[in-house]
């Protein structure tokens, strides 16, 4: 699996590696019958469109935003994938209150 490293002015080189620890970590347990190729994070940009996630459900202080790759084996992972696929895009969001741990609360295209 290949992290990209994304520069940003929002986040350090560390919060952002915990929030794609958080969704590696998760994949690995939950994702069966999928693989992660790459994960990075989304960019600063793309961020900013996504701040509003904050007032839904449970407020946050801060989002961020993740992109990866992954391919799915002859069983569809969970059944919800193409069977022998690669979905490329797929974003991540996660959020956190300030200093807290990121918690991923969406996901999907």
């Amino acid at each position: 699996m290949n992290i990209i490293e994304v520069e940003s002015e929002l986040y350090t080189a560390d919060e952002i590696d915990a929030a794609i620890r958080t969704i590696i970590s998760e994949f690995d347990r939950k994702w069966g019958g999928c693989t992660l190729n790459e994960i990075y994070y989304a960019g600063d940009i793309k961020n900013a469109a996504y701040q509003d996630v904050r007032q839904q459900g449970t407020p946050a202080d801060e989002v961020i935003v993740l992109l990866s790759s992954f391919d799915v084996d002859s069983s569809g992972g969970d059944g919800s994938f193409n069977p022998d696929s690669t979905y490329d895009n797929w974003m991540w969001i996660l959020t956190r209150t300030a200093g807290g741990t990121w918690k991923h609360i969406d996901h999907g295209y």
